[in-house]
């Protein structure tokens, strides 16, 4: 069971360089999905997204439109990212932007605090820098460039030449706090997940951390460092602030201790800066360490990481206008282990919409819905214990399971295991109604109380998909309890508990909740 403890729940903040593609709407989904649940296990809950939109490459892309980089990130994010939310139907709390004045001025009271503690000292770097990461990259980092690159150094990531850099800069001691942050994946095992993931930072951490570079003042798009006006702060160093400015830090301390920590979701190619660096400074500044990060795969499209610079990026309108929000969320968070990289492809997307959707769930939900209407006059069956079999106190049973074993799945952000653990329901709902076959019994008006003991189980099975679907598949199961003539909302129920929902008295008519698409690319 949960409890009203607080979930607050974190997407990346993503670079306004160019347009979303789904690799940045699977974060997004997935946040949503473990906001929804959580809230609806009656944790106080937060979710919060929004858009990174200083640092060099903003600078670049924005010259290079002929636009001031304010007016590039205004249009980027009105076009295109909070659309995208609209899209796959991410219902966040806030919606946070780094130019915002809440973030820039606390970004300022937070690196005051960390140089007046001794945190901050001034250096001089050399090093390679990709433009395109926003990071200074080690040479295990970077490969011999091919092509119009021939002879140049290039990021591994990007294939796109780095800058060798000389400046004089700000630098965090960051050095400083390796043993800490040793000791914290020690103690708490899951701070970093998956275990692969926990891994990889356990082991970069053991080599040793250099202080990090944490200015710039060859260019000025970003926040000024307050005590030198000549310098921007590092936008990484500036961004990973977003999830503490948004929720208080500086401002509001009653509303910061209400929401803070939180659990990060982030690309495992960022992963790093949020389990290594964020930590660190969180450490620096005296507050609390994030709850945890998990680390989630790259959706691989031919084999590569999705990438806009490659050309490989998907809109997810191009999935959505066909297959419709609730199909996507499914198909992302239930064929792709959560943690682990996952291979998009148009056949597979659509195999699934067809079994698992359009014949698994929605048609065993219209067929219950129906044969309420035909043989019931849509007057939803009770009181029938007595003609109740051993049949219909399995399927009970498996509601009961799959809801715990759902719970649970998502206690530990393991989605894709809740999902199994509700479509193990589907599957003996369909197999209970194939084996009782109520149009049979509907033509024996002896073994009128058997019928609607098999009407009463099959509804109250598929009521209970209804609440433990809602958060992944939130227009579906909408349409589906006002046809179930079920009370309030679906997102009222507690997720936690979805076997013991509140039942309706009167069935109404459900279209498809999955309609037959015609084949796409």
């Amino acid at each position: 069971m949960a409890d009203a403890s607080s979930f607050y729940i974190t997407t990346p903040i993503f670079y306004v360089n160019d347009v979303p593609h789904i690799g940045h709407a699977y974060t997004e989904v997935a946040a949503d999905v473990l906001a929804r649940w959580n809230r609806q296990a009656g944790r106080d809950t937060w979710m919060l997204t929004g858009t990174d939109e200083h640092g060099q490459k903003i600078l670049r892309t924005a010259t290079a439109n002929g636009v001031s980089p304010q007016e590039w990130a205004d249009k980027l994010v009105a076009d295109a990212w909070k659309p995208l939310l609209d899209t796959v139907d991410v219902a966040n709390d806030d919606f946070i932007r780094t130019t915002d004045e809440r973030h820039e001025r606390n970004v300022q009271r937070f690196l005051q605090h960390l140089f007046d503690e001794g945190w901050i000292y001034t250096g001089e770097y050399e090093g390679y820098y990709c433009v395109g990461c926003e990071e200074y990259k080690q040479q295990s980092e970077l490969v011999d460039g091919t092509g119009e690159y021939e002879g140049q150094l290039v990021c591994a990531i990007h294939s796109k030449p780095v800058e060798l850099l000389h400046e004089k800069n700000y630098f965090f001691r960051m050095s400083a706090f390796a043993d800490r942050l040793l000791a914290l994946y020690e103690e708490r095992p899951d701070f970093v997940q998956p275990e692969s993931a926990r891994n990889e930072v356990v082991s970069f951490v053991r080599r040793g951390l250099d202080d990090l570079s944490i200015s710039r003042s060859t260019f000025d798009w970003g926040v000024k460092v307050p005590w030198d006006e000549t310098h921007v702060v590092y936008v990484w160093f500036d961004a990973l602030l977003n999830y503490i400015t948004a929720v208080g830090y500086g401002e509001d301390d009653d509303r910061f201790a209400r929401r803070w920590p939180a659990q990060h979701l982030v690309g495992k190619d960022i992963l790093r800066f949020h389990a290594v660096i964020w930590p660190a400074m969180l450490m620096a500044a005296g507050l609390d360490v994030p709850t945890g990060v998990f680390g989630h795969g790259w959706l691989l499209v031919g084999g590569e990481k999705m990438s806009k610079s490659k050309l490989t990026g998907i809109a997810p309108s191009q999935i959505t206008d066909t297959f419709g929000s609730d199909a996507f969320r499914y198909y992302f968070l239930s064929a792709i282990s959560f943690g682990q990289d996952g291979s998009f492809s148009w056949e597979d997307l659509a195999a699934r919409y067809q079994a698992e959707l359009a014949n698994g769930f929605g048609n065993l939900a219209s067929r219950v819905i129906a044969m309420i209407g035909r043989y019931c006059g849509g007057a939803v069956p009770t009181g029938t214990e007595a003609a109740r079999t051993e049949a219909d106190e399995a399927i009970r049973r498996i509601e009961q399971e799959a809801t715990d074993a759902a719970w649970q799945a998502i206690d530990r952000l393991q989605i894709h295991e809740a999902i199994a653990a509700t479509w193990r329901l589907v599957d003996a709902l369909n197999g209970y109604i194939t084996e009782q076959e109520p149009w049979v019994l509907a033509k024996d008006e002896a073994v009128r109380a058997r019928l609607e003991a098999v009407l009463e189980t099959a509804y109250h099975g598929v009521g209970t998909l209804a609440v433990l679907l809602s958060p992944v598949l939130p227009k579906a199961t909408a349409k589906l309890w006002t046809a179930l003539g079920a009370p309030g909302t679906v997102q009222e129920q507690r997720i936690d508990r979805a076997h013991e929902w509140s039942v309706g008295t009167q069935t109404s008519a459900l279209e498809p909740l999955f309609p037959r698409v015609e084949a796409t690319e």
